[in-house]
């Protein structure tokens, strides 16, 4: 079984796609979850990239695989109207994503804990809120809901 931490970027990283089309984006991740299983440890959408810590089944490492297959899907449901390299429209790609991402396999409980939070903290680090609790698009909900953190973390304040 693998854990691995990623980072996802939108090739123009001015676009707020990602928060825009946000039920696509889940649309999508859920249609290649069905074919494809895997587990969303954690989760953070940011207007243009994404950061995400999966487990992968036994046996199982191709997540370039799912990542290419939520890429596409979100690609099929969102308008046109990117500009396009002439790379890309030789290729007869879009022009919405980076064509890499950033991956690291969790090699310990502590790595996992330290990447958990780093998704977790990401909205606040970009000044997209001034409270973790206050960005919608996390799975900091789901974790403090099971009480793995309190509500106004990384504070212990409000």
């Amino acid at each position: 079984m693998g854990l691995i931490f990623f980072t996802v970027n939108l090739l123009d990283r001015r676009q707020t796609l990602l928060v825009d089309y946000v039920a696509q984006l889940r649309n999508a991740v859920a249609k290649v979850k069905r074919q494809r299983p895997f587990i969303i440890d954690a989760w953070v959408v940011l207007p243009d990239h994404m950061h995400a810590v999966w487990t992968l089944p036994e046996g199982d490492s191709d997540y370039s695989g799912r990542w290419r297959e939520i890429k596409k899907e979100f690609n099929r449901n969102i308008p046109a109207g990117e500009l396009l390299s002439i790379a890309r429209q030789r290729q007869g790609e879009r022009g919405i994503w980076q064509r890499r991402f950033w991956e690291h396999t969790i090699k310990s409980e502590t790595d996992y804990r330290h990447h958990i939070d780093y998704v977790h903290i990401n909205p606040l680090k970009h000044g997209l809120v001034t409270q973790v609790k206050d960005w919608p698009y996390s799975s900091f909900h789901r974790y403090h809901q099971n009480g793995l953190y309190p509500q106004h973390w990384p504070n212990t304040e409000p």
